[in-house]
């Protein structure tokens, strides 16, 4: 009698005590958000400009460094930022085949706890490709809407960041609090590996979609990347570049799907050195917990916040506050808050 009221009473608390460490755990998050707001701010204010990132760098076969390693010393980090050096590329091969530059390999592995979403089961390190360890990372900057060709980050885009690019507060035209400045992510783990037409993995995914079949990657005298066949081919636009692609419709045609150990390194949040989309960049073209998977198109994609979060995740806006929006987010609203000029007003979510 007395085992089975204690079960009983087990069973009755567990939930309890369950959703009082997911509560805190969301709270951590929240915060560390709100850190990395103060941290973007500070750079601003020091440089006049938000920091850049440049994974291509117009070099073949040389990658630059992230928005976070250029933010370490404003988050206490300044002694492993003191471990690299900007005038040297952070990433050599080509972008299929990158490793860290050996230089830069040991600091690269760390571990920082203010990158990492405490709700996300993921491990905060990860072996990539030939042995090469990374620190993690789950909140990422956004690079705008994802609409029209504004998913080509070599070109400006109607986000705080893109190539090489130095957006200033004063730049954030819908004002600082309708515009996202970061969103997190779920991490990507295990291998790469294949699914049948349509078919997904468990929910929360935590694997990117290979959607670069059928995309030609080379750069145009426009903004956008040119389709070659497939289903990318039905949302061409008139300057024959894609354009506002139905996911929908796209992506149960693909197959390949990419984790952490990607010698590509296009699963998400791998590494919070590297300067890819895929690592450390964002746009809102999903809503909140899609179930339409993050689609990956060669060096940029098509993303939405994710999160372990239950019914939502968390976007960090240009005034510093941090918002818990729902999975319920209206499309267009989400698209128009990761842009800085979507004129759309936040009002209550």
């Amino acid at each position: 009698m007395v085992i089975a009221i204690i079960g009983i009473l087990v069973a009755l608390l567990l939930p309890a005590v369950q959703q009082a460490r997911e509560a805190a755990r969301r709270t951590q998050c929240k915060n560390n958000l709100r850190q990395l707001g103060l941290a973007l701010h500070n750079y601003e204010g020091m440089y006049g400009g938000l920091p850049m990132t440049n994974a291509q760098n117009y070099v073949p076969n040389v990658q630059g460094f992230s928005i976070h390693a250029r933010l370490l010393p404003h988050i206490e980090q300044a002694n492993l930022q003191n471990l690299l050096d900007f005038r040297q590329p952070a990433f050599l091969g080509p972008f299929n085949n990158l490793v860290p530059n050996p230089l830069f390999a040991e600091a690269f592995a760390r571990n920082i706890p203010l990158f990492l979403c405490p709700s996300d089961p993921a491990p905060p390190g990860n072996e990539g490709h030939a042995g090469y360890r990374y620190g993690g990372n789950n909140y990422m900057l956004s690079f705008g809407s994802g609409q029209h060709a504004h998913y080509d980050l070599r070109w400006r885009t109607d986000g705080v960041v893109y190539e090489n690019s130095f957006v200033r507060f004063a730049d954030l035209l819908d004002g600082m609090s309708n515009t996202v400045l970061m969103s997190e992510s779920v991490r990507s783990v295990g291998t790469d590996f294949v699914l049948p037409a349509g078919t997904v993995p468990l929910f929360p995914y935590q694997a990117t979609l290979n959607g670069s079949t059928g995309v030609n990657s080379a750069r145009l005298a426009i903004p956008g990347l040119a389709p070659t066949g497939g289903a990318w081919s039905s949302f061409q636009n008139a300057d024959g570049v894609i354009a506002n692609p139905r996911l929908e419709v796209v992506w149960p045609t693909m197959t390949s799907w990419r984790g952490a150990t990607s010698n590509a390194m296009r699963g998400r949040g791998l590494s919070w050195a590297q300067a890819s989309a895929c690592n450390t960049l964002t746009n809102g073209y999903l809503t909140p917990n899609s179930r339409v998977p993050d689609v990956v198109v060669h060096f940029t994609g098509f993303f939405a916040p994710r999160s372990f979060h239950v019914g939502g995740a968390h976007l960090l806006l240009g005034d510093g506050s941090v918002r818990f929006v729902g999975d319920s987010l209206d499309r267009n609203t989400c698209r128009a808050l990761h842009s800085a000029n979507g004129r759309d007003v936040l009002g209550d979510l």
